[in-house]
């Protein structure tokens, strides 16, 4: 009766912390604090030196239920992502996920062996669990924050945070096999291990993805059945690939990847259903993770580890990224900073920092104790920064809750369009001067009950439901047109600005006009010009150049680009900025 009374027991106990943290999560949003570290701390709390004094020390369960987490964190991840957009950044981002974790684990390295007063090979290893950057936090905390980011932009960051984890990973197997066994390792290796791991890991994951998307298309499965068959396919694929020697991390990311592109219909369902899933392993895991922890040990070596997480943000990170992304010009310098800054460490962390620990190394618990000051100190100062940082660096999109409703069809067969239908209020814009998105095709309309084509429905009228397909990523660039009138112009002058010019304008007019900061050289240039130049082929409406107290927005696009330009004047620039013909009327001083 013993062994049944403590299972009771550990499964209240769990289900008990599950619930405070998700009540706390309810708190911790009117503060905007990562709702990640709220998981963490209550662990910590319930942990030996706090209320709840509950003793745990079980490192290899926790290394087994981290894998398992992050195995469908990361499977997620890759069924959120288009396959175009990962073609467009893959250099970079195949470059921050090797040479980049390198660099940042030898930088951190350095510096925690002189922090921390350790020999070398110690530091490296500190810098190897540190390296990368965690795809549990900065996929949950981009989703969790309803932020927006500019296409390359969050797709670098998504697919880095995801593929960089087998390069810090295989650096610090290496390290703790060397911190062992010295002889067994050698550079040539090194680099076996590396093409191993990750070649092994691609191939199983496009053969596996693709066998998961046969069997979601012919397999006649319900939503959950089919949810619960992708999950269980992606964790095989994960022990299948280990076993060959290869990542499993990298397998189960890119099968999301195949998934995605080849399932013929039904993903928005498959998603909806593992959003639960990953949910609950994100707590699983950042609950277990704090319950590790001993905070009389963390504060042993608090400032050391501190100065070390300083050195990784403000370092590390920043040199890391800007040695990968500079020489390929194609980053400007707001989107290198931006990305410099959210180098979010999370679980994979004090999750690495746990192997030194199975394999007792000496000062194993020094390093899971500064590896988890270190996350601690990513998820308060990053995590809580996340927005500030993208609105500051000019990589947000513009968005705006909007009251009206709208719904979302996901179409059998097509990963690129989405049913999308909405009510035609009375003076919403669509039934005036604001057309339709080239984009967003018209499909049918609901007039008095009945259905008709474009064609035969002819112009919009109130009263009407319209239903168009549309890029899922865009559909909400629509809402402005059939919000109410008051709703309407408010949201129009936030994405758009107070002006508008077309696009063949040249941008050194409008910088004689309004006086703003433009180089001699970008002066010839039309806005569309401009525009093409500053983001290549991933234009979108909505998408901005702040020069100097003015911002440029894409109004609307044509077959060649942009077509016209709205211009937003800042708050702060109204009062600051006079444009040159105000000047020459108003005296100086």
């Amino acid at each position: 009766m013993s062994t049944i009374e403590s299972l009771y027991w550990v499964f209240a106990a769990a289900a008990a912390l599950v619930l405070v943290g998700i009540a706390s999560s309810l708190v911790a949003r009117r503060f905007s604090a990562p709702l990640l570290l709220v998981f963490l701390v209550i662990g910590m709390l319930a942990g030996t030196d706090g209320p709840g004094g509950i003793a745990f020390d079980d490192y290899s369960g926790a290394y087994q239920l981290g894998s398992l987490a992050l195995t469908i964190i990361l499977f997620d991840g890759g069924l959120r992502t288009r396959l175009e957009s990962v073609r467009r950044v893959l250099a970079p981002t195949l470059l921050l996920a090797t040479i980049g974790v390198v660099l940042s684990a030898v930088l951190t390295g350095i510096a925690a062996s002189w922090l921390l007063e350790l020999e070398p090979v110690v530091g490296f290893l500190v810098g190897a669990v540190l390296a990368s950057t965690d795809a549990a936090a900065v996929l949950f905390l981009l989703r969790a924050g309803g932020l927006r980011l500019r296409e390359r932009v969050g797709t670098t960051l998504e697919i880095e945070s995801s593929a960089n984890d087998p390069a810090a990973i295989l650096l610090t197997m290496m390290l703790v096999e060397y911190m062992t066994t010295p002889s067994g390792l050698s550079p040539l290796t090194l680099v076996r291990e590396f093409i191993v791991q990750f070649g092994v890991g691609g191939i199983a994951g496009v053969l596996g993805g693709g066998a998961i998307a046969r069997g979601l298309n012919h397999l006649q499965l319900g939503h959950a059945l089919s949810a619960l068959f992708a999950l269980a396919a992606a964790v095989l694929v994960f022990g299948i690939t280990g076993q060959l020697g290869g990542s499993g991390f990298l397998a189960v990311y890119i099968a999301g990847l195949v998934v995605a592109g080849r399932v013929r219909g039904g993903l928005t369902n498959l998603l909806g259903t593992l959003d639960a899933a990953t949910w609950l392993c994100q707590i699983a895991m950042f609950l277990v993770l704090g319950l590790l922890a001993s905070p009389h040990l963390l504060l042993q070596s608090l400032l050391p580890a501190l100065g070390v997480a300083a050195f990784l943000m403000f370092i590390g990170r920043p040199l890391a990224v800007i040695a990968c992304l500079a020489p390929l010009r194609r980053y400007g310098k707001r989107e290198i900073a931006f990305i410099s800054w959210i180098g979010l460490r999370g679980a994979v962390g004090i999750f690495l920092a746990s192997i030194p620990m199975l394999a007792q190394l000496p000062h194993a618990q020094l390093v899971f104790n500064v590896a988890f000051v270190v996350v601690l100190a990513s998820l308060l100062v990053q995590g809580w920064t996340l927005g500030f940082a993208a609105r500051l660096f000019d990589v947000a999109l513009p968005h705006r809750e909007s009251t009206v409703r709208r719904v979302e069809l996901d179409l059998p067969g097509t990963l690129e369009r989405e049913l999308v239908g909405y009510p035609v209020a009375a003076q919403a814009r669509v039934l005036a001067d604001a057309p339709l998105p080239e984009w967003a095709q018209l499909t049918l309309i609901v007039r008095s009950g009945e259905i008709l084509t474009p064609e035969r429905g002819g112009a919009l009228h109130a009263g009407d439901y319209a239903y168009m397909l549309a890029p899922p990523g865009r559909v909400y660039r629509l809402d402005w047109l059939f919000a109410p009138p008051e709703e309407a112009r408010e949201a129009e002058r936030e994405l758009f600005g107070e002006f508008s010019f077309d696009a063949d304008v040249h941008l050194g007019e409008i910088a004689e006009f309004y006086a703003l900061p433009v180089r001699a050289r970008d002066a010839p240039l039309t806005l569309a010009e401009h525009f093409a130049q500053r983001f290549e082929h991933t234009i979108e409406i909505g998408d901005h150049v702040r020069l100097g107290a003015v911002t440029l927005i894409a109004r609307e696009l044509g077959d060649e680009g942009v077509r016209k330009v709205g211009l937003k004047v800042d708050r702060l620039g109204k009062v600051l900025m006079r444009p040159r013909w105000l000047r020459r009327l108003l005296p100086r001083g």
